[in-house]
């Protein structure tokens, strides 16, 4: 059996840590940040852990 290509978009967007779990950049930063609270701003810095039921998904596209 072949190996397992990668997602290359996922990769992009998604890190996997020592520990297994799965970071991703949050949303709603590109554009009319005028309109959003200053508090949304600084916390959307920050990276996301995904969900426990999502990362087994995005962890298999990532590695392959």
């Amino acid at each position: 059996m072949p190996k397992l290509k990668s997602k290359r978009g996922a990769k992009k967007r998604f890190k996997v840590t020592a520990t297994g779990k799965v970071k991703a950049s949050k949303s709603n930063r590109r554009h009319i940040l005028t309109t959003k609270t200053r508090k949304s701003k600084r916390h959307s810095r920050k990276a996301n852990i995904l969900n426990k039921s999502d990362s087994a998904r995005m962890r298999l596209a990532v590695l392959g």
